[in-house]
């Protein structure tokens, strides 16, 4: 006999789109939500576009971990809720199929996407969130070739002032340029040229400004009067600022691999403080992989609506209810690392008031004649909806009707 019967296999059909679906879109728009703050982020120090999705990319990873197990919860919930709307699933009831039978597939699923959560939050998402933190880093220290904002007056180093009018060619030609600097013994230039463009030098520190058709200005302490000089070219070197190195991976707990945060919490060494973090921070990330788990139950629980009826509440309330798990594990790990709370304590009591919830609701709907987990909402969502309805006829009633205009 087959593992996977006919059966499974049209379920199977059923959850795969929508699940894919849901984790497409809900990674889009988180994306789309980023990508313009990183878009403006980038702009304002003026580092070059490119770098925008690489940052992108470095995000996936962590959009990826939030959106798997709503994609998850969705794809099964609305996979159930058609066959129950189609009658599919009485009678597959009917035929002596349990529910717990027909979540054989859902549970495969759950199992291979929460390995693969697993995976990212434990793995992959600390070394990308670090590559994205390096990247900011390198946008406000010039490293990735930030470019002089025109207009504006750019501080190259202590003692050096460039102002430009004009960029054109991505800054091969440049045009109204300003250049004032300082030296130790107190002596100054002010520049003042048509054109200019910078050349690259054997020196990797240094590089050359080189102007044209402008005049120079040299002050020092024992000049009686300033020196002006008219020029045709002028070359001006600039040594380039040193750039710091970018910290060590780990300076925040979500750049800790699930190893190192065992490390750290059980290294009696370490700070209080540094050890609760680490340790609210895998409880964290345990309770979300091991939540979906959960998931299948709650979506079958949330995807029978009751009979003669399409509500669609139970697709709210399941969206509702696992940001609300995902915003209490939050807060969970923030007093977990504050040391208010023990992390065991503060992470793992939600989670199983949120597992006997959810068991509840399953054993309502799988073992209780006509059990339905949300039929009292059913039932008010159902008076709400009627008493809107009213109002509406109600007020069309009332209307004034419209007086015919004359020919």
């Amino acid at each position: 006999m087959k593992f996977l019967t006919a059966t499974d296999r049209y379920i199977a059909r059923l959850i795969f789109v929508p699940m894919m679906g849901t984790l497409i879109i809900a990674a889009m728009l988180l994306l789309l939500e980023k990508m313009l703050r990183l878009f403006d982020f980038v702009a304002a120090e003026g580092g070059p576009v490119s770098v925008v999705w690489r940052m992108l990319a470095n995000l996936m990873p962590e959009y990826l971990s939030l959106g798997i197990p709503i994609g998850l919860l969705l794809g099964i919930l609305l996979a159930f809720r058609r066959l129950a709307l189609s009658s599919e699933l009485d009678i597959y009831r009917a035929v002596g199929k349990s529910y717990w039978r027909l979540l054989r597939v859902p549970y495969m699923f759950a199992f291979a996407l929460a390995a693969i959560n697993l995976a990212i939050v434990g793995f992959v998402q600390p070394y990308s969130r670090y590559l994205y933190e390096e990247l900011r880093f390198d946008l406000r220290s010039g490293a990735l070739g930030a470019s002089i904002k025109v207009g504006e007056f750019n501080n190259l180093g202590k003692n050096l002032t460039i102002r430009i009018d004009e960029s054109r060619d991505d800054g091969k030609n440049l045009s109204g340029l300003f250049v004032y600097g300082e030296s130790q013994s107190e002596q100054s230039i002010a520049v003042t040229a048509e054109r200019g463009t910078f050349l690259r030098t054997d020196d990797p520190d240094t590089i050359i400004l080189r102007l044209q058709n402008g005049t120079l200005v040299h002050d020092a302490p024992n000049y009686r009067n300033p020196r002006v000089l008219t020029f045709t070219n002028h070359d001006v070197p600039i040594p380039l600022p040193k750039i710091e190195a970018f910290r060590d991976r780990g300076g925040k707990d979500r750049e800790y691999t699930i190893p190192e945060l065992l490390s750290i919490s059980g290294d009696s060494s370490q700070p209080a403080d540094i050890r609760n973090k680490a340790e609210a921070n895998f409880h964290f990330r345990m309770v979300e992989v091991i939540m979906m788990l959960l998931m299948p139950l709650l979506a079958l629980a949330l995807a029978v609506p009751p009979k003669r009826s399409t509500s669609a509440l139970g697709v709210f309330l399941s969206i509702v209810m696992v940001v609300t798990y995902h915003k209490v594990n939050e807060y969970g790990e923030d007093i977990g690392g504050l040391g208010i709370v023990d992390p065991l304590i503060a992470l793992w009591v939600p989670f199983f008031v949120f597992a006997a919830l959810i068991l509840w609701m399953y054993h309502v709907l799988a073992h209780v004649p006509g059990g339905q987990p949300i039929g009292a909402l059913e039932k008010f969502a159902e008076q709400v909806g009627k008493g809107i309805r009213k109002l509406l006829r109600f007020r069309r009633g009332r209307s004034p009707p419209m007086k015919a205009e004359p020919a």
